[in-house]
């Protein structure tokens, strides 16, 4: 249903301080650390013993997202998980963010705000507090640009250096399903931009949308591994690509790998959709990127404590750096792991098609 654009509400009618001050007046302030918020020339956090974990993220309109399918509400949540995963990737726990909006003259009140809901229903879902941000003009389109603070007890940190020869490789979740979806979007689009009378067909779909448009950052992991006794010798989380993922994993910590395409997991929802689609499952799952799991080793002498739980999968082990990385497919063949996910810089490698 489209809205009457009569009443819409011009952000120049507003200016950059009354949207800022219609933004933010709702904001609610969650921890005993954040001294001052937003309202000041900067925010003022009180330092306590724990560490300090910080991260940033830019979402740019063309490049991460396409207006044309991503309501802004889901987009404006998906701006703060990402970074949200970046935050528990490190086994910490986010605490305070800071927003930031480059916004083209297309943009309204009302859009904005739209945008601003799913943000704040981010912050309130991971219990962050928004300490700060700036708003400006941008003549190319919607820019988000997210930084997020995270605390971690000193010697918890969990970093991508620590794994060793024989540890386990373990991933949180299911993948592939955020690549199929955005498959699903694009695949609609095209149809639509070609006869714009076609409706998009896009039911029975939820699980793979849902992946794409509105991920949820692990933080339920770093509880869950506290309680099964698991320290986790390194970890990263999962925006790229397993396979750039891993070797991520492999260079920080000098040791090769071993992962085991049958025991990849995969949706049944997102395999059906690959299928359909004439995409290789597996090559989604290692390629496809934007999942937001957390891929992580333990120490082999840990392995039955996690054995069987149905949030975590072990996919392989780590080996010496001259063994290298390698996928053992379902066949027994051993092939080179090679990255070949979303690359923000150069170009964008897509996952092949079946033959």
């Amino acid at each position: 249903m489209f809205e009457d654009k009569r009443s819409l509400t011009s952000l120049s009618e507003l200016g950059e301080f009354g949207l800022i001050d219609l933004l933010t007046r709702e904001l609610e302030t969650r921890h005993p650390e954040t001294a001052k918020g937003v309202g000041d020339d900067a925010a003022l956090l009180d330092p306590t013993p724990m560490q300090q974990v910080l991260t940033t993220d830019m979402l740019v309109e063309g490049v991460h997202f396409d207006l044309m399918y991503t309501p802004l509400r889901h987009l404006g949540y998906k701006a703060i998980s990402v970074n949200v995963s970046d935050i528990a990737a490190m086994n910490a726990t986010p605490r305070q963010v800071l927003v930031s909006l480059a916004l083209s003259s297309k943009f309204t009140l009302e859009a904005v705000s739209e945008l601003y809901a799913g943000i704040l229903a981010a912050c309130r879902n991971y219990k962050l507090d928004v300490v700060g941000g700036d708003t400006t003009t941008s003549k190319s389109g919607l820019v988000i640009s997210i930084t997020l603070i995270g605390q971690v007890a000193p010697g918890k940190a969990v970093l991508r250096s620590g794994a060793k020869p024989n540890d386990v490789l373990v991933v949180t979740g299911d993948l592939g399903g955020a690549y199929i979806g955005l498959q699903l979007l694009e695949r609609e689009k095209a149809i639509f931009l070609e006869n714009p009378k076609i409706q998009p067909d896009l039911e029975g779909h939820d699980y793979v949308l849902q992946r794409q448009l509105k991920p949820e950052a692990r933080t339920d992991i770093r509880p869950l591994l506290e309680a099964l006794e698991v320290t986790p010798t390194s970890m990263i989380d999962v925006s790229d690509g397993l396979s750039s993922e891993v070797l991520h994993l492999c260079k920080q910590s000098k040791v090769g790998a071993v992962v085991y395409e049958e025991h990849l997991p995969i949706d049944p929802s997102t395999y059906e959709r690959a299928r359909e689609l004439n995409l290789d499952p597996t090559t989604c799952a290692l390629n496809g990127g934007e999942d937001y799991e957390l891929l992580f080793t333990i120490p082999l002498e840990q392995h039955s404590r996690i054995k069987g739980n149905p949030h975590l999968t072990v996919i392989g082990h780590i080996t010496p750096a001259e063994a290298g990385a390698h996928l053992v497919s379902k066949s027994g063949t051993q092939v080179a792991l090679v990255a070949q996910g979303w690359n923000p810089i150069g170009k964008e490698e897509a996952p092949e098609e079946k033959d």
